[in-house]
C-alpha cells in the first residue's frame, strides 16, 4: 500500500506519512469521510491547500481528509447589494480573488497571492495588507462533528479576531469540530478597491491611506510586494517553501510597547490599551536577519532557514525536516524573548509537534 506523505501536500514540503488518506471532492464526500473516521474512532486532520500546516516527521496516525471541492455559485448580483457568492471549501483562494477582480467584485483584492483553499480563510481570519476575510464573509456552512449535523454561522457568530475565529478556537491539534463546507462572501460591485489601509501598499499605489484605487492595480501591486518577500508560491524559489508567516504579530499592552525603541512599528490592535507589534521587526532587531540558519553549522544544518527575502517565513532549503524548521523557530522565538521580553506565537497549525 502506497503511503501519502504530508510533505507532498504542504507548501513547506515537510511532514511524514498519513496512516489513511481520503480526497473528498464534494460536500457529500467530505461529510462521509469525516463521519466514517469519527465512527471508527480515528483522529482526523483536515487538509486544504496545505499552506498553514506543519506536520510531524513521524506523520499523522489518523485519517487525513483532503478537501478538494471546487467551484462557486453566484446567488445574487445587483448594484445595491453587490454580489453574494458561495464558494466550495476546496476552491483555490487566489483563483477566487483573480475572478473577483476581473468581474468587478470589490473587497478581497488586497488578499491576492495568499496560498491555500477558500475553506481555510475563515478559520484563521486570513488577512494581509490591512484587509482580512472577516470584512467580506457573510456566512460559513460547516459540518458539526459533535452534533452530526450541518451548522451555518453568520459573520457575527464566527467571533472573528486577529487571525482567529470560533472555527479555530474549537480546533484541537488540527482536528476541527466544525469542518468548513462552503464560504459565502458579500462583495460590493465596482472597479475600485476597498479603502487602502496599509501604508506600504498605499505608497506602492501612489494613494493616501484610506483612499481607494483600481482593484486590478491593487492586485498587481500586492502580488509584486508578496513576491518580493517570497510569499507567492514558486516551485523554482526555495524562499516560497514555507508556511507563510510563521509567527503572528504580537498584541501587547501599551506599556510593553512603550519599552521598545522609538522606531518599533506599532499598529492599532482593536482593543483598548493594546498595541499590535511587528513580529518581523522584533525578529530582525533580535539579531535574526534574512537567511538566518543557512550556515551548515546552524541548528538546522542549513536545511531550513529564515527566508532570504523576509524574516517572518521559515523556509525549507531542500531536504529539511519538520524538526529542522522547528529548530529555527525555537531559536528565533527564544532570541526575541531574551531581547525584548515578548513571546512570539506560531501562526501555522502544529500537528504532532510543539514549538
Amino acid at each position: 500500500m502506497t503511503q501519502t506523505l504530508l510533505s507532498s501536500l504542504t507548501t513547506a514540503g515537510v511532514g511524514g506519512p498519513a496512516a489513511r488518506y481520503v480526497e473528498a471532492r464534494t460536500e457529500a464526500e467530505i461529510i462521509d469521510a469525516v463521519r466514517t473516521a469519527d465512527a471508527a474512532g480515528e483522529q482526523v486532520l483536515i487538509l486544504g491547500g496545505g499552506s498553514n500546516l506543519l506536520v510531524a516527521d513521524g506523520g499523522f496516525a489518523g485519517t487525513v481528509v483532503k478537501i478538494a471541492s471546487e467551484g462557486f455559485t453566484v446567488n445574487a448580483e445587483d448594484s445595491c447589494g453587490g454580489v453574494a457568492v458561495v464558494v466550495q471549501a476546496g476552491h483555490n483562494w487566489d483563483a477566487l480573488v483573480e475572478h473577483a477582480v476581473r468581474h468587478a467584485w470589490s473587497g478581497i483584492e488586497a488578499l491576492s497571492g495568499i496560498p491555500g483553499a477558500t475553506g481555510g480563510t475563515p478559520v484563521q481570519n486570513v488577512g494581509a495588507y490591512g484587509a482580512d476575510v472577516s470584512q467580506t464573509i457573510a456566512a460559513v456552512r460547516t459540518w458539526d462533528r459533535q452534533r452530526n449535523a450541518v451548522q451555518t454561522f453568520t459573520n457575527s457568530e464566527l467571533k472573528f479576531g486577529y487571525r482567529d475565529s470560533i472555527l479555530k478556537q474549537t480546533t484541537v491539534s488540527g482536528s476541527p469540530r466544525y469542518v468548513v463546507l462552503t464560504v459565502e462572501f458579500q462583495l460590493p460591485l465596482g472597479r475600485m478597491s476597498a479603502p487602502i489601509r496599509y501604508a506600504e501598499l498605499a505608497r506602492a499605489l501612489g494613494v493616501e491611506v484610506g483612499q481607494r484605487a483600481y482593484s486590478n492595480d491593487v492586485r498587481r501591486e500586492v502580488l509584486r510586494l508578496r513576491a518580493s518577500k517570497g510569499m507567492v508560491w514558486d516551485a523554482e524559489d526555495r524562499d516560497t517553501y514555507s508556511t507563510g508567516s510563521f509567527f503572528t504579530n504580537p498584541i501587547v499592552p501599551a506599556e510593553t510597547a512603550d519599552r521598545l525603541p522609538a522606531d518599533a512599528p506599532r499598529f492599532p490592535a482593536g482593543a483598548e490599551g493594546m498595541v499590535k507589534l511587528s513580529a518581523a521587526w522584533l525578529i530582525d532587531r533580535a539579531g535574526f536577519g534574512k537567511g538566518f540558519g543557512l550556515e551548515p553549522d546552524s541548528v538546522s544544518g542549513g536545511r531550513a532557514s529564515l527566508s532570504t527575502k523576509h524574516t517572518l517565513a521559515i523556509t525549507n532549503r531542500g531536504g529539511a525536516s519538520t524538526d529542522d524548521v522547528l529548530a529555527i523557530a525555537r531559536e528565533v522565538r527564544s532570541g526575541v524573548a531574551d531581547r525584548f521580553g515578548i513571546e512570539l506565537h506560531p501562526e501555522p497549525l502544529l500537528i504532532g509537534v510543539e514549538l
